[in-house]
């Protein structure tokens, strides 16, 4: 069997190892766009290339662990409380406070919440425990996300001892690195997820093969994994509303085509989906949300200050991306976007410039405020077996070895440490 374990309200429960004064007390984290990240004194940018999932992005702001209250990090000059909630604790949930609640309105239903400021080196740290322990216990894990793993049991533990197994391992993780996990457990990884979601907090289920109609068939389609809006809208209009009735209606449904059929294969739970210890990175990215802004001088500077921080994170992990990405969202709902493929090897001046450029194609409705910008890189070439092209090589290898030079300066005073001229203008 396989199993999915979840650690239940993650930047909540870890927050409570170091502080357990916040135990059966309404706790939120709170997360912002991070626009310290464009201030002329920006702070301690630092970038995370290991774990992801919501709420968990490559570059951050490191805040100092707080030691009373964090609403001033969520608090504008003018007073004005910023911000969503990435965590909500349980006890904040029986107010109405769930994943997602701005921080005011989170507020207004609770008073006397706590907000904390997120500390990601700490979840970091806390994740990476869990997975050395994970590891020892189990054959073959697999990562997700900063919050998530699975485990594949087969050969290891008879399914007959797989309830026991799960629950001794919950408590065994609670005794050993203080955090509550939920564990679900299935013939499939997708079905173990869902049963996870029954199980919290704090407990475990077992799907056995004899028991998975009934499980399967009350789920509303919109909580299974995979299941997005459009589909959900498709599946509406057949008034197929829960996976039961999806299962019920398979033959229409794997009609739609290969990705239909796929989706009926998972939630039937016969895909052969496998636990992989190790994902291979194929794309990495930056982007935030911020304030309208129609100003297209501070526009570009914002736009040299992401290609520096992604520059420094392709560095740190090597690669040579081939593919590029500039999107824009507008107040108005617009969006736009660029792409361009240059098979170059990688250096932080032309990649600079080619971003620029990139906004400049991509930003079609200059009339308009930009709330949010985002730069991807993809099509490594160790994945994608491109060649880089002759034509600019000798130029590029010595572009690529002063990227060097400046990255070993970063990675030994900080990201912030060298900056572009244009990044000193308005902050």
């Amino acid at each position: 069997m396989k199993i999915h374990i979840d650690l239940d309200c993650f930047f909540v429960s870890a927050e409570r190892t170091r502080d357990p004064s916040l135990h059966n007390r309404p706790v939120g984290i709170g997360g912002r766009g991070d626009q310290q990240i464009f201030a002329r004194d920006s702070g301690h940018q630092t970038v995370n290339l290991e774990n992801s999932g919501s709420f968990v992005g490559t570059f951050f702001q490191a805040y100092e662990p707080p030691v009373c209250s964090d609403m001033e990090k969520f608090t504008d000059p003018d007073g004005r409380i910023r911000g969503i909630l990435t965590t909500a604790s349980y006890e904040a949930r029986k107010y109405g406070i769930n994943t997602g609640t701005t921080i005011r309105e989170a507020l207004q239903k609770c008073p006397h919440l706590i907000v904390r400021a997120p500390d990601m080196k700490l979840y970091q740290r806390l994740s990476h425990e869990l997975h050395a322990f994970l590891q020892a216990r189990i054959p073959v894990i697999e990562q997700a996300s900063i919050d998530e793993f699975y485990g594949d049991l087969g050969g290891w533990v008879a399914d007959a001892e797989v309830p026991w197994f799960i629950d001794m391992l919950r408590h065994e993780i609670r005794r050993a690195l203080d955090l509550p996990v939920s564990i679900g457990a299935a013939r499939s990884k997708y079905i173990a997820k869902l049963a996870t979601e029954q199980a919290k907090p704090f407990g475990c289920k077992t799907v056995t093969p004899e028991e998975f109609g009934a499980f399967i068939t009350p789920i509303p389609v919109r909580k299974f994994p995979g299941i997005g809006r459009s589909m959900q809208r498709k599946l509406a209009a057949y008034r197929i509303e829960t996976l039961g009735e999806l299962l019920r209606a398979r033959g229409l449904v794997e009609s739609w085509g290969p990705y239909a059929r796929e989706l009926c294969r998972r939630v039937a739970g016969t895909d052969d989906a496998e636990v992989v210890p190790d994902h291979v990175r194929k794309s990495i990215g930056i982007s935030r949300t911020f304030d309208p802004l129609r100003d297209r001088g501070e526009m570009r500077r914002r736009v040299v200050i992401l290609a520096r921080h992604l520059a420094y994170a392709i560095m740190r992990i090597g690669v040579i991306p081939t593919t590029f990405h500039v999107g824009i969202r507008y107040q108005q709902h617009q969006s736009s976007h660029a792409n361009i493929t240059e098979n170059r090897l990688f250096g932080e001046k032309w990649f600079k410039e080619l971003v620029l450029s990139l906004f400049y194609r991509a930003d079609t409705h200059k009339e308009l405020a930009i709330v949010r910008l985002s730069i991807h890189c993809s099509h490594f070439t160790h994945i994608s077996r491109r060649e880089l092209s002759l034509l600019h090589f000798e130029e590029d290898r010595k572009a690529h070895r002063l990227s060097e030079h400046t990255q070993s300066v970063r990675e030994k005073y900080g990201l912030d440490m060298l900056k572009w001229g244009s990044e000193m203008g308005k902050g």
